[in-house]
């Protein structure tokens, strides 16, 4: 059965009032949660560290050309990739930053059903990533649910602040969804300016409204890497099949 057919068949576990509307809902096979009827993320209940929403895996494209140990995670949700990081590698230091507690509190009581034990911060993720050092950091992942209210000019800034934290042996990786092209294409330009040393690599998501942009080092050989890797966390199966959706991306640089 499609995911989409599961997702009309849930039944509600739990709801939020405040301003985002937080719910979460499961059947006998998932579990999601949801901000004002927006699903944002849904856990397989038998293998919660599988991904589910073909954004993730496009969000994860990076691990097919390094192993990176020191990973910020920048919005929480579900924790869908924060299952999935953990899972894959005890090597990994993943530090996760959400500003909501609500989300934090879902996450621990709802989609944590192993208890493992995670580094995951209460904080805006901007405020706290302006106090890291860039030095230590292998990899940013910026997958913050953005409310419309706060306009463009919030995502520039965010924009800003991501780039300024990353070092030339660095990745960034950000999931912008439900953006117009317009300003899709301002972004594009803004990363390019700001950060004319990485190469710019974007994904449209078929049938999702999700925008995925990858900025790597420019002295990683994606097109010898993309073929031979023999650093990285992921199993060959996964290799073989992640692999096929890398040459999809539009590479601006």
């Amino acid at each position: 059965m499609q995911l989409a057919k599961h997702l009309t068949q849930g039944r509600l576990v739990y709801l939020s009032q405040q301003q985002d509307a937080i719910t979460v809902s499961e059947n006998d096979s998932y579990r999601w949660m949801a901000f004002s009827d927006v699903v944002q993320s849904v856990m397989h209940q038998r293998n919660p560290w599988q991904l589910t929403l073909p954004h993730q895996i496009a969000l994860l494209l990076p691990l097919l050309f390094s192993k990176p140990v020191r990973i910020i995670e920048l919005g929480l949700g579900g924790g869908n990739l924060t299952r999935f990081l953990q899972h894959l590698s005890p090597e990994i230091m993943l530090t996760t930053v959400e500003h909501s507690q609500e989300v934090i509190n879902s996450f621990t009581q709802y989609f944590n059903p192993e208890h493992v034990a995670l580094d995951i911060i209460c904080a805006d993720g901007m405020t706290w990533l302006a106090k890291q050092d860039a030095n230590d950091i292998d990899w940013i992942i910026c997958d913050v649910y953005q409310s419309q209210e706060f306009g463009f000019s919030c995502i520039v800034s965010q924009l800003e602040m991501l780039t300024s934290k990353l070092d030339s042996q660095a990745c960034l990786s950000i999931n912008l969804p439900d953006i117009s092209d317009s300003d899709i294409n301002l972004c594009l330009t803004i990363l390019q300016q700001l950060q004319p040393n990485h190469h710019i690599t974007y994904f449209n998501i078929p049938n999702y409204l999700n925008i995925v942009i990858h900025l790597t080092p420019k002295h990683w050989q994606l097109h010898r890497l993309i073929k031979r890797n023999k650093q990285s966390y992921l199993t060959p199966i996964t290799i073989q099949r992640w692999r096929r959706f890398w040459p999809h991306g539009l590479q601006l640089n």
